[in-house]
């Protein structure tokens, strides 16, 4: 039997929806629509003025210090780093207080209408490239189920999208699909591309232009997406009740974290995240951002004014790899409200398990984002879609940067002539001498606060945390939730200059190379040997080495003794990283969170149905 009398069979009747490639270069005709809450100007306003303040403050506090001296080349160079780098910083602190001040003043990014809920056909689209089928079709049934037992408003349909290459990996999703037909509450479908054409863009591409017609609405999953059914009634009911909506993404938190590395990560995302989650809502309001899956979209608004085009100059055909942040700007471009709903619950994803994994996926996003800057051109975005283009391009341009202000500060260090530290003396190497115009206790207060910036997100939402019993108490209480907080501050400082490293060389790959291999995302979180660690890293591991034998010289600041040491043990770091915590660590090193406490009931649901279709699976693979 052919692949395509195959689908046929899997597959409902055809209901093609014709979705337009979209032009870069000229407007389509705008929508009106009425934009979400009333003052997102003033929230802007509160975003970036108090940036630029703090930035322009501290630039001026610098200034104030080296010229004292005379400025030199390098000292400028300093000067414009440091303002080009932590103005990000101070947008984040933005985005914090930002949110703060929404919660005292009861304000939310959530609208509340009286309008009637009108029933939605929603198509539920999983795409797949060669993951675990019991996994994928496992979380697949939990959320059907889920959905049933609400007794469901909307009318849902599930569709897994294979671009699937391996063979035998795709003939267990058949198997899997056809175990999960026979028991779903709903109907579920199958389709696997001859071939992956353009990846997931060609692959939703290709399900809007032949079935998209018969569904209002489509709920784009990833293959470790996982939704409660409460969380996927609330996205629907929205869109229903906003007529102007063309996306609503929620807010995923993660979940299957069991080595050091992914609860590190586990707990940012729901300690910290949260806080910032609620600032981005109230400032971006209809110029939302997508994320790429748990988020549900208008199938007809995408299809008109989403379509992504090839990005072609000199000679080259690019596929828009981050296409995720470009279709939320062409649906805004079009007049479509693109929401966000932080407090939207029962949304899930999966995280890296290691150090190494992480940095894997980190290279193909960084090659997309990057692609960003060749589209801030695009006629018509609203400037906030452009920002949010811009921003994710920064995020990783911001590590070179780093880097290169590490250079220079090192550099800065040395003395042309005594060839000695030019701001420490002998009396006392452990505190910088400063020019007279900046006093020790002042230099102090200033150090104090330029490190307090960094950390103001963190401690922000920690400190809410830590003052609201009811918070505290789904954390373990107040010593198991300070004590996780200290090892994740700690272990993210550890971190941080060997991820600098790893984003300064994706960068790089991505401004010389072509393309970036694609392989799905590791999920069983075991560790690498030795000598693979060694490989990966050893480009941290030389450059923490020159810093250890420069400090040891004389020759550079003791102020970057901690980034030495990290970079020194980024073998060590990594290894650690791959750690297993999950019911065995104790104490503030398992990190523990709500999601771990007390596994959500989705979770724990979707955990039994991937066991379940694992026993089914693996003998009849097995028997083939």
């Amino acid at each position: 039997m052919t692949c395509a009398l195959k689908n046929s069979e899997n597959m409902p009747p055809p209901a093609p929806l014709n979705m337009r490639t979209q032009d870069l270069h000229k407007a389509p005709p705008c929508r009106v629509s009425k934009p979400v809450g009333d003052r997102p100007f003033i929230w802007r306003m509160a975003l970036f003025i108090p940036a630029l303040l703090g930035t322009g403050f501290l630039m001026y506090g610098i200034y104030g210090w080296l010229e004292g001296a005379g400025m030199t080349g390098l000292e400028w160079a300093l000067l414009m780093m440091i303002g080009a780098t932590f103005v990000w910083v101070t947008l984040s602190v933005s985005t914090v207080g930002i949110a703060i001040a929404g919660l005292l003043a009861r304000e939310t990014s959530e609208t509340r209408t009286s309008a009637q809920v009108e029933p939605l056909d929603v198509a539920l689209l999983v795409p797949i490239y060669n993951e675990v089928p019991w996994d994928v079709f496992g979380n697949a049934a939990a959320m059907l189920d889920d959905l049933a037992n609400r007794s469901a408003v909307h009318r849902y349909s599930l569709f897994a999208l294979s671009d699937t290459r391996d063979d035998e990996i795709a003939a267990q999703e058949e198997l899997a699909f056809a175990q999960l037909r026979e028991t779903a509450p709903f109907p579920v479908y199958y389709r696997r591309r001859p071939q992956n054409t353009d990846k997931k863009v060609g692959n939703l591409l290709d399900w809007v232009t032949g079935w998209g017609a018969d569904y209002e609405a489509m709920l784009v999953l990833d293959a470790d997406s996982l939704m409660s059914g409460r969380a996927i009634e609330r996205l629907a009911s929205e869109l229903s009740t906003d007529p102007d909506a063309g996306l609503i993404q929620s807010f995923p938190m993660l979940i299957g974290a069991e080595t050091l590395f992914a609860r590190l990560q586990q707990f940012s995302n729901v300690a910290y995240g949260w806080l910032l989650a609620e600032g981005l809502a109230l400032w971006s309001r209809s110029e939302g951002n997508y994320w790429g899956h748990n988020a549900i979209i208008r199938t007809r608004a995408f299809a008109s004014s989403a379509g992504l085009p090839h990005l072609t100059s000199g000679g080259r055909d690019d596929l828009i790899l981050s296409h995720d942040f470009v279709e939320a700007g062409l649906l805004r471009r079009a007049g479509w409200r693109v929401r966000f709903l932080p407090r939207v619950s029962g949304s899930f994803e999966e995280t890296p398990g290691t150090l190494i994994d992480y940095a894997l996926r980190d290279r193909r996003w960084c090659r997309g984002n990057l692609q960003h800057l060749r589209l801030l051109g695009t006629r018509g975005l609203h400037p906030v879609s452009r920002f949010h283009m811009f921003h994710g391009a920064v995020s990783y341009l911001l590590s070179p940067a780093w880097f290169i202000l590490l250079v220079i500060w090192a550099l800065l260090g040395k003395s042309a002539d005594t060839n000695v530290i030019r701001y420490f003396n002998e009396a006392n190497p452990l505190f910088p001498d400063w020019p007279p115009a900046m006093s020790q206790i002042d230099s102090a207060v200033f150090l104090v606060i330029m490190y307090a910036m960094l950390l103001t997100p963190k401690i922000a939402a920690a400190t809410i945390i830590a003052a609201t019993p009811a918070a505290t108490r789904i954390f373990g209480g107040h010593r198991a939730f300070l004590s996780a907080f200290a090892v994740e501050v700690a272990l993210s400082i550890a971190y941080a200059p060997v991820m600098m490293i790893q984003q300064t060389k994706a960068v790089l790959r991505a401004t010389f190379t072509r393309s970036e291999p694609w392989s799905p995302q590791r999920r069983d979180a075991t560790g690498y040997p030795l000598l693979a660690l060694a490989k990966f890293h050893w480009v941290e591991t030389l450059v923490g080495l020159l810093l250890t034998m420069g400090l040891l010289a004389g020759l550079i600041s003791l102020w970057l003794v901690p980034i030495a040491a990290s970079l020194l043990c980024a073998v060590p770091l990594s290894a650690l990283s791959s750690l297993k915590v999950a019911n065995t660590a104790r104490g503030g090193l398992a990190m523990n969170n709500p999601q771990t406490l007390r596994e959500p009931a989705i979770v724990g649901r979707a955990r039994i149905e991937r066991a379940r279709v694992k026993a089914v699976l693996m003998p009849q693979v097995a028997a083939e």
